[in-house]
């Protein structure tokens, strides 16, 4: 199906927010015309219910299901769209629901959690997890993060002990987005007693959340948060879960590749989602400081506000154009790895920054949160941590330089 189609499916007109920039084509702005009538109709009004609610119905990732959206960049043989420049542009445009938490929910099962069974899943693992996780009928998490564990994948310690027909899985799991709804739990777990990244391999786990974990070994409770509230942020634990033979995802010992084969999606994910938020936010300033009336005139004709908005915009078209690089070359097949890390870097504290200069800009009602906008500035604080820190972007960084 094409970006038009796509388009035409959800209602959208032809119209077009902006003119093309690449990859994108006249296609793909359309449909992000689709999906931003989506998000504005469907996501935006209730992102606050949600928020209060710490929790968003999965019924929001069906309807996602529907409209085609979880499935844009996978082939089309287990019911994609092979697009995945249409896939960033739906990402992007999630950024506009209002709520990180949201976005994160949706991108996390579609984004990170996807793929891995796309790229390495057996025929049979992709017609039970892939097909009906783009259909959104059941729900996948990513599970690599442990307690201890952070960014240091060499210091995983949930085993995977070998028995009769498959292995016995205990562990923990920390900050896994999706984890308390997911059905699928795609697992990076030792399967050798060797250390650093040797003895990694990944095991899809299956999970009933509306079972008792006396019942599945598997319990699972949601984290509290500075932001993303409306993510179901999970701590996961495993005692003695029994996983098959054939839920084996890849080659047994060679989780590792598959981790890093899957981050650099992961943080263009970022940093287009990051370019999204600075956009919600640049509008959202620009607005607000044509309105607000102080001292006898709008806020815009003050120098000084002219001035922030400028250095906002400025800001956004560089993340943008730096962005856009990175996710051009990835999908030529290009090695984007330095791109795509400079991307994550530089968009994630620019979101934090924009953010705040958006809040500032609202003065006090910046701070209330009938505006929304001290969410987003609390939400985009994850970045700088998520996918990856800074700290590892420019180690990864550094070493592409030589240094």
């Amino acid at each position: 199906m094409s970006a038009s189609d796509l388009a035409a499916k959800a209602g959208a007109s032809v119209s077009s927010p902006r003119s093309p920039l690449p990859p994108f084509t006249p296609e793909h702005e359309e449909f992000r015309a689709a999906v931003r009538r989506f998000v504005a109709t469907e996501l935006a009004p209730h992102a606050s219910e949600w928020e209060a609610a710490h929790w968003f119905p999965d019924s929001v990732l069906t309807r996602c299901g529907e409209l085609g959206y979880l499935g844009l960049k996978f082939d089309p043989a287990d019911g994609g769209d092979g697009d995945p420049v249409a896939d960033a542009v739906f990402v992007e445009e999630l950024a506009r629901c209002e709520s990180g938490g949201v976005a994160a929910g949706i991108g996390a099962h579609a984004g990170i959690a996807l793929p891995p069974i796309a790229t390495f899943g057996t025929a049979e693992q992709k017609r039970r997890y892939l097909t009906p996780g783009i259909t959104g009928q059941r729900i996948a998490a990513l599970a690599i993060t442990e307690p201890g564990a952070g960014s240091d994948v060499a210091g995983i310690r949930t085993t995977a002990r070998p028995v009769d027909d498959g292995w016995m899985v205990s562990g923990a799991k920390q900050f896994i987005t999706g984890g308390c709804r997911a059905r699928t739990l795609v697992t990076a777990v030792k399967t050798t007693s060797d250390g650093g990244h040797n003895g990694l391999s990944f095991l899809i786990i299956e999970n009933d959340p509306s079972r008792p974990a006396a019942e599945t070994g598997i319990s699972t409770a949601p984290i509290e948060k500075l932001g993303w509230h409306a993510s179901d942020t999970a701590l996961i634990s495993f005692d003695d879960v029994f996983v098959p033979a054939e839920n084996l995802l890849g080659a047994e010992n060679e989780g590792f590749y598959l981790i890093m084969a899957n981050f650099q999606w992961e943080r263009l994910l970022l940093a287009l989602g990051a370019v999204g938020s600075m956009q919600w936010c640049l509008d959202r300033a620009l607005a607000y400081a044509r309105e607000r009336v102080a001292f006898g005139r709008p806020l815009s004709g003050f120098q000084v506000i002219a001035h922030k908005l400028a250095e906002m915009a400025t800001t956004l078209e560089t993340a943008r154009a730096l962005t856009y690089q990175a996710l051009g070359s990835y999908v030529r097949g290009v090695d984007a790895v330095a791109q795509v890390t400079a991307a994550k870097l530089f968009t994630q504290r620019a979101a934090v920054d924009v953010a705040d200069a958006c809040l500032q800009i609202h003065g006090g009602a910046g701070y209330m949160t009938e505006y929304t906008v001290e969410r987003v500035l609390r939400d985009a604080r994850l970045g700088p941590i998520g996918g990856g820190t800074d700290e590892i972007m420019k180690e990864i960084l550094g070493r592409s330089l030589g240094v």
